[in-house]
């Protein structure tokens, strides 16, 4: 390894155990607003929207959100336009207001131990993963609530974490024709239709949300977390029992 080389690996490892040490400090929270979850902190380990939508409704409330992104792009909805605000995407700013963003790799070690320390610091966990990915990277609940267990952890997935369809990625198009939504929209005897937003991204993001306050009142009598389990394609059924 040269000179050069073997500085940059110093100055990284330099910058990473700084910090990792920021991470396991008992810091005290700076809410950027006012609510009744001001105090409280979340680790969004989410993209696109269901899971931002509802981290999103949760900084509305006043709860600190740490939004992990990426290394070298982001949540990929930042390139998502027009229209653009700059040089971001609107639909980004959207669903992503009151966040604090950071880019962490969390499929090697020192990522994967910079979420552990965040996670000891937080009161939720809200992730989108396909059911089992965390896990794979010692990232799942049961990992999780061995060293955190006030953390409530919520998963949002596309047909839950067992059955066919477990290891598919979801999507709100998809879901939304498995449910059942394209065919009841758009005009009588007609094509499916899909719907002008996604509706089934968006109502999984508000029954995650509702989950999570649950949660913390429940937590608030037993002290301790839970895993919430969410899923588009339910959700969908459930919007288009009647």
């Amino acid at each position: 390894m040269s000179s050069l080389n073997r500085l940059a690996v110093a100055k990284n490892k330099r910058k990473f155990h700084a910090f990792l040490k920021i991470c396991k400090q008992d810091f005290s929270l700076q809410a950027t607003s006012s609510g009744p979850l001001e105090g409280y902190r979340v680790l969004d380990l989410t993209r696109i929207l269901a899971g931002p939508f509802c981290t999103m409704l949760l900084g509305d409330l006043g709860a600190e959100v740490l939004k992990v992104e990426k290394p070298g792009q982001g949540d990929e909805t930042r390139r998502w336009g027009p229209p653009f605000r700059s040089s971001e995407s609107t639909y980004f700013l959207s669903v992503n207001r009151n966040k604090k963003s950071l880019t962490v790799d969390i499929k090697k070690p020192a990522g994967q131990q910079i979420v552990t320390e965040l996670a000891k610091k937080c009161d939720i966990l809200i992730e989108n993963y396909v059911p089992g990915k965390l896990h794979q990277m010692g990232l799942g609940y049961q990992e999780m609530q061995e060293i955190a267990p006030q953390l409530i952890y919520c998963s949002i997935s596309g047909y839950g974490t067992s059955g066919p369809y477990a290891q598919r990625a979801g999507y709100d198009v998809i879901a939304a024709a498995l449910g059942g939504l394209l065919h009841i929209t758009g005009p009588q005897d007609g094509e499916p239709c899909k719907v002008g937003v996604a509706m089934t991204d968006l109502a999984t993001g508000l029954y995650a949300h509702g989950a999570i306050m649950a949660a913390l009142l429940q937590r608030s009598k037993t002290g301790r977390g839970q895993h919430i389990d969410c899923n588009l394609l339910s959700t969908q059924v459930y919007l288009g029992r009647d």
